[in-house]
């Protein structure tokens, strides 16, 4: 069985990778979180391991791009952090973790972890999580964005980029975050890609105040969408 371990502490990395692999499972490290994505997006991996502050993409952003680019061949994912508030492991488990971990990690639990969440992924094939967001109709799974209960045409980059939009409601997206989770780093886009295909969901969807939503410009850094607050 093969895990992709994210974690940037070298310590860290050489204890827990010193006991999966008594476990007898094949590691692959990294300290960056560009890698890590790319890495599972072009190779077969059973289960990520994600520590949350690390370098380029944090863990969370991470998970989201892989959501994205993966669907339902998407490994199981456990994250192994120090953020132990209640809010940090609602947002992760929301988000489409599978488990969370607080650190100090013990060998036990950290390998009882990893059993429990392989021996579900069979159960959970399949589901996909929906979100009723006025008249719109997000469907993470199918991959699909429904008005008033009528598809949405949407490119493939399109698609991606509003559904990570939609997982990330109220939050200020970087036009460079936005690359790096959607496009994958391609070396020829640029921010005015974004820009461009910012323009066309806010038509598509109706992304618009009279509609229930704003995807607010932020100068000089991305984009925010927000529910508006009493629509007309």
């Amino acid at each position: 069985m093969r895990i992709a371990y994210l974690e940037d502490d070298a310590a860290q990395v050489a204890t827990v990778s010193d006991w999966l692999r008594a476990a007898g499972y094949e590691v692959e490290c990294f300290n960056s979180g560009v890698a890590c994505a790319q890495a599972v997006e072009r190779r077969r991996f059973d289960v990520c391991l994600l520590d949350w502050h690390v370098p380029d993409l944090s863990g969370l952003e991470v998970l989201a791009r892989l959501k994205i680019k993966l669907r339902q061949a998407m490994p199981p994912v456990v994250f192994a952090t120090a953020r132990d508030s209640e809010e940090d492991v609602v947002a992760v488990l929301t988000a489409g973790a599978d488990d969370y971990i607080v650190k100090p990690l013990s060998c036990p639990l950290l390998l009882a972890r990893l059993q429990a969440v392989t021996r579900r992924q069979n159960g959970n094939a399949g589901t996909s999580l929906t979100q009723e967001c006025g008249r719109l109709t997000v469907d993470h799974g199918r991959r699909q964005i429904a008005s008033d209960d009528r598809l949405v045409v949407l490119t493939e980059r399109e698609t991606d980029l509003a559904l990570y939009l939609f997982q990330n409601i109220g939050r200020a997206l970087s036009r460079e975050l936005l690359i790096q989770v959607v496009w994958s780093l391609t070396p020829e886009v640029d921010t005015r890609t974004v820009d461009v295909h910012i323009s066309s969901l806010r038509r598509k969807l109706e992304l618009t105040p009279e509609h229930g939503w704003r995807l607010v410009s932020i100068y000089g850094h991305g984009y925010r969408l927000e529910r508006e607050r009493h629509p007309s």
